[in-house]
């Protein structure tokens, strides 16, 4: 019985032994240069709110939409307006709702629900 269990422990341990070994080793999985638009939604929609926050400090519309370029989507103008949707229905942090807003509006995609959210600055 003693030497069942200590053969049983001793092939247990080398079992987990070797699975961390060769799991970090030479069989982990590494991603590398994996495409944007291939980030989940979260990653997407944060991405996107920092793609917004910069144009309301620079308000290069043209720069946003090439920035935005990467996620893959075919009418960033419309994808801008559906995440800003999302954000707004899902009662998203209010700035980046305000980031978002402005970039859509920048874009031309201002929609009514939208309105009570833009900045208007003044001179």
């Amino acid at each position: 019985m003693r030497r069942f269990l200590v053969s049983l422990l001793l092939g247990i341990g080398l079992g987990i032994g070797g699975g961390i070994a060769l799991g970090w080793g030479p069989l982990a999985v590494v991603y590398v240069d994996g495409p944007a638009s291939a980030l989940a939604q979260r990653y997407r929609d944060e991405y996107t709110v920092m793609i917004a926050a910069g144009y309301r400090a620079d308000q290069d519309a043209l720069g946003a939409i090439e920035r935005l370029r990467i996620l893959g989507e075919d009418n960033i103008p419309l994808y801008v307006q559906e995440v800003t949707e999302r954000f707004i229905t899902n009662s998203r942090d209010i700035d980046d709702i305000y980031h978002l807003v402005a970039l859509a509006e920048g874009l031309g995609r201002l929609t009514e629900i939208m309105i009570p959210f833009r900045q208007v600055t003044t001179p």
